[in-house]
């Protein structure tokens, strides 16, 4: 563990579990704002909106390129959402609590919701910073580029820190630039995490008991 200097967490679906459904919220916001803005049958933004995570890496990505779409207005409506079925992760907390180095999120949501969610989670003291789809340039995870500049602003050692994702997709290129990756199950619905990926070093359903007695397995790790 000494020579993790940067523990990086991914926001939705790994620091809370998927299971809460808080995501889906979030989904279904992207879908009413399709419908919205362009007039659709709600199942027909949907479909649309699928196409554009699938082919963008996000929605609004797809929603900027093709109909110039306000990210502004459009982080500000999809994350308008509840809350309270998060509840304060008091396990989390101890466990980030005995963790040396700086702990920094790193996520395609924005600021704001970042903020909520580690609030409400009772874990926000251990962050030392968040990097958003804002400070990315509205480029998200996984695209190549945005992890350079994610580990350039925070001035990141690849080798020496360790990636926490829900999504396999967005662990690939941290472990070719050297991070230690760490798959949180079970992610979420619909985005295939299923099978044996190289690029995947641990996998875990339990975030807060993992950090607490197997960050040890890291020190083993010479894959790098």
């Amino acid at each position: 563990m000494a020579r993790v200097e940067h523990w990086v967490f991914d926001l939705d679906n790994t620091l809370y579990s998927a299971q809460c459904q808080l995501f889906l919220q979030i989904d279904r916001r992207m879908g009413d704002y399709i419908a919205g803005l362009l007039g659709l049958a709600y199942e027909d933004a949907r479909r649309l909106q699928k196409k554009y995570f699938h082919t963008y890496g996000t929605t609004l990505r797809g929603l900027m390129n093709d109909h110039q779409v306000d990210p502004s207005a459009y982080l500000e409506f999809v994350h308008d959402i509840d809350l309270t079925v998060i509840a304060p992760d008091q396990a989390l907390d101890a466990a980030l609590a005995g963790l040396p180095g700086i702990k920094v999120i790193f996520t395609n949501a924005n600021r704001e919701h970042a903020e909520r969610v580690i609030q409400r989670l009772g874990v926000a003291r251990h962050f030392a910073a968040i990097f958003d789809i804002q400070d990315a340039g509205y480029l998200p995870k996984p695209e190549p580029e945005t992890y350079d500049r994610f580990l350039a602003c925070h001035r990141i050692t690849p080798g020496r820190s360790v990636l926490f994702e829900d999504s396999v997709a967005n662990l690939k290129p941290a472990a070719a630039l050297g991070m230690t990756t760490v798959l949180v199950t079970p992610g979420e619905e619909g985005v295939v995490n299923h099978g044996h990926f190289d690029h995947v070093h641990h996998v875990t359903d339990d975030l807060a008991g993992w950090l607490e007695h197997f960050p040890a397995q890291l020190n083993q790790f010479d894959g790098r």
